[in-house]
């Protein structure tokens, strides 16, 4: 099941009611992509339970006009309508990554950006696609506020325009969801996993049906996961804790030598910029 957006309207009564003041200039530039706030997903965040303050909400949606602003400029200019779209959720720098977390934006006939992404539902572990406004996308309290966009040639947008605006998108849905899944196994699946296994499917729909198959593609056009160091009482301690952190996908060899490979932002973005599929990224701050 995809998980829809509701319209500007419902998600901004609340924040009224609640006498949270909404910066004119972000509503309009978000329109009907702007979502409700959904405490009870999450995909690089904290997932801690804490209330939507008012300066929270005013910088992600802050972030998001000038990210929309952005996006709809390449589109002006370049034609652009899909773009691999990232935010810092976490802070990640001891193991030398930026960003947490990110979907595939794509413009809709009607012109507001959408972002199709997964999301784990918080204290599970599972996991879900949505479509999401970005306003939603960025509607969180963020380690950083800064977006990375990065602009996939235009073969690529459009084999994944074609991909996320249908049926297809939930095609390598893997409900079972680890935040550190191994990233040549399909026992589990991450919010990045499927996102990068998605583009392998979209760039080859009729040879690509199950994950297996894209895995083999993203191994065969040469992308590297990341190698996080993550000791044994570590291990033990996520995995006690945490319904969604799970090391039992990853093989002995590399677990006991405390290599988790997993599926990170900044291994695609690398991998994507060196096979030029995609340009450099850029920022939005």
């Amino acid at each position: 099941m995809i998980k829809e957006a509701t319209s500007v309207v419902q998600a901004m009564a609340p924040a009224r009611r609640a006498g949270m003041p909404i910066p004119g200039p972000v509503a309009l530039a978000l329109g009907a992509a702007l979502i409700a706030w959904a405490g009870s997903a999450e995909a690089g965040r904290s997932c801690e339970d804490r209330p939507l303050t008012a300066d929270v909400m005013a910088k992600g949606l802050n972030l998001a006009a000038r990210t929309a602003k952005a996006l709809d400029a390449e589109f002006q200019k370049n034609g652009t309508q899909v773009v691999l779209l990232a935010r810092q959720g976490q802070d990640l720098s001891k193991y030398d990554l930026k960003y947490s977390h990110y979907g595939w934006a794509y413009r809709t006939p009607a012109g507001p950006w959408r972002v199709a992404h997964k999301l784990n539902e918080c204290g599970t572990a599972s996991g879900h696609i949505y479509r999401q406004g970005l306003g939603e996308f960025f509607l969180d309290d963020m380690w950083r506020y800064e977006a990375a966009i990065q602009i996939p040639t235009p073969a690529v947008q459009q084999a994944l325009l074609k991909f996320l605006s249908a049926p297809t998108v939930l095609r390598l849905q893997n409900e079972p969801y680890s935040m550190v899944s191994y990233v040549w196994s399909s026992k589990y699946q991450q919010s990045n996993q499927w996102a990068t296994e998605t583009l392998a499917a979209a760039m080859e729909p009729a040879a690509i049906q199950n994950r297996a198959q894209a895995q083999a593609w993203l191994q065969s056009k040469g992308y590297e996961p990341s190698a996080l160091i993550i000791r044994a009482f570590s291990r033990l301690g996520g995995r006690m804790t945490a319904a969604n952190i799970a090391f039992d996908d990853h093989p002995n060899e590399k677990r006991f030598a405390s290599r988790i490979e997993t599926v990170t932002v900044d291994s695609v973005t690398q991998w994507l910029q060196r096979t030029q599929l995609a340009s450099a990224v850029r920022t939005v701050q």
